[in-house]
């Protein structure tokens, strides 16, 4: 201010003293000596670890954290960092400025860190000082890992999942979702099995956190059993193997079910021929005569079990012939519905029959004349089911449609790669399976389509971009007419760490 006025201003210098020891000029301090002489003085670092000894499990890559503590870290990470500052004694005297790698070559098997510490010396003077620890890191495998390196098919808990239909649609959903959550990671092997599959752990602790998150994601039900190993007299311990039985309800989607009297009185009286939209960890069930929803959960289910009537594998292919649209569209459990009188006619009856049925559906907004819908022969079907016989003056139709069917278009794109893909979970597959792999290769292709088609279904799943997959205009342009297909905002990258890792050399080198 005074300088802006054209005032005159008196320039402020800095005071210096000479060091007490070398007579050279500073800034005076506390010490009254300067920082060379100050650190020739006084070592900060002085009864600090300089050297310190970590072990280390070549197979989990994990550091021990005394006394039986693993901890996975990976090199120059903020984890290892923070494991390597906090085995350090004596800390506690200075304080911690700053702490960084300093890098070495990967097989030496040592680990330095810089680190920048602060101290309160001589008349209060406060000196801040660099020094380098290093440390040794001893191979020595951690008890699970020894475990399974000593024998590995030796599991402390195993989880036997199970559901007693006849495919194996659940199990690929159910694999996904698995593998999106990372549910299995703690898994030491994963066994395919007939109706279902096998998980085994190393920890029973780890299995109990599985089924947990199986009641999650599915209605089921579990029960335990344990069988004593080994048992040490003097020191009173026993080794115990855990077995978790896991059986899923086996009511799928798209599934036609006839509730019993007590169920559907539970549920205001629903249906009782009804379709299951949806499963989670309850079953969404709809009444497609009516568009009335109801959802019943896993306790409820298993208080008063039911089968289904027909399943998917039971669906049959029909020909639309005319539709009216009877009410506007509803929003229903977060799909749209849309009731309609249509005319349809089985596929497998040209040529043969006349036969035309006249039946009310809940697919009003999709179907067209001349579209092709799957659904349920109920005027041809010998069903056996107990519960039809309860319901009294209960009226069957002819025919339910379940969903609209896209299988004469899909015939033009048969044999070409889907620009998606999906990962898998590292499976031993049971002899017994080896001789279905057709029946599972088919079913896991329908499961492909359903993806596909209900944009629902592939919610919850991670959707990797297919490498392979190269696009042509030509086909583009021939099939590009409501054949349903994954939009590619919804993909992920699938990252490879060895290509990445490649590539970064390269720019190294180039650099």
């Amino acid at each position: 201010m005074a300088e802006e006025a054209g005032m005159f201003v008196v320039p402020q210098t800095v005071g210096t003293v000479l060091c007490c020891k070398c007579g050279i000029p500073m800034a005076p301090n506390a010490a009254n000596m300067c920082v060379k002489c100050l650190r020739s003085e006084v070592d900060i670092t002085e009864g600090l670890q300089k050297h310190v000894i970590i072990m280390h499990c070549p197979e989990c890559n994990s550091y021990l954290q005394p006394p039986r503590t693993w901890i996975k870290a990976q090199l120059e990470s903020k984890e290892l960092l923070t494991f390597c500052v906090k085995r350090l004694k004596n800390l506690n005297k200075v304080r911690l400025v700053h702490a960084e790698f300093i890098w070495t070559e990967p097989h030496s098997k040592r680990i330095k860190v810089k680190l920048k510490v602060q101290k309160e010396v001589l008349n209060g003077a406060i000196l801040e000082q660099s020094y380098v620890v290093e440390y040794v890191q001893q191979e020595h495998m951690c008890e699970s890992c020894s475990r399974v390196q000593a024998n590995p098919d030796q599991w402390v808990a195993a989880v036997q999942l199970r559901q007693h239909v006849s495919h194996r649609r659940t199990f690929f959903y159910l694999e996904q979702l698995i593998l999106k959550h990372g549910a299995a990671a703690s898994a030491i092997k994963i066994k395919q099995m007939e109706q279902g599959i096998d998980f085994f752990f190393s920890n029973r602790s780890h299995g109990v956190k599985f089924v947990e998150f199986i009641g999650k994601v599915a209605p089921m039900k579990s029960r335990n059993d344990k069988q004593l190993v080994s048992h040490d007299i003097k020191s009173n311990n026993y080794n115990y193997k855990y077995t978790f039985s896991v059986e899923i309800c086996p009511i799928c989607r798209e599934d036609l079910i006839c509730l019993p009297l007590k169920v559907a009185a539970s549920l205001g009286n629903l249906g009782p021929l009804v379709i299951c939209t949806k499963v989670t960890n309850s079953i969404a069930l709809l009444d497609p005569l009516t568009l009335r929803i109801s959802y019943l959960d896993a306790d409820q289910y298993w208080r008063l079990p039911f089968k289904s009537l027909l399943t998917s594998r039971q669906l049959v292919e029909y020909i639309v012939l005319d539709v009216e649209i009877i009410s506007s569209e509803v929003n229903v459990g977060g799909s749209k519905y849309v009731l309609a009188d249509a005319q349809v006619a089985r596929v497998s009856d040209f040529g043969k029959n006349d036969t035309i049925f006249n039946i009310r559906t809940h697919l009003g907004h999709l179907l067209n004349p001349g579209d092709y819908a799957l659904g349920y022969d109920l005027y041809g079907a010998n069903s056996n089911d107990i519960e039809i016989e309860k319901h009294k003056g209960l009226v069957i139709p002819e025919a339910i449609l379940i969903r609209k069917s896209y299988e004469e278009k899909r015939q033009k794109k048969r044999g070409k790669p889907r620009a998606w893909k999906l990962k898998s979970l590292d499976m031993e597959v049971d002899d017994k399976n080896r001789t279905d792999q057709e029946k599972i290769n088919s079913e896991y292709e329908q499961f492909l389509k359903d993806l596909e088609e209900n944009p629902e279904l592939r919610f919850n799943i991670s959707l990797y971009r297919n490498k392979d997959y190269q696009p042509s205009e030509m086909t583009s342009v021939a099939d590009g007419d409501e054949v349903p297909s994954i939009p590619l905002d919804e993909l992920l990258a699938d990252l490879d760490l060895s290509e990445a890792e490649a590539e970064d050399e390269d720019d190294e080198m180039r650099e």
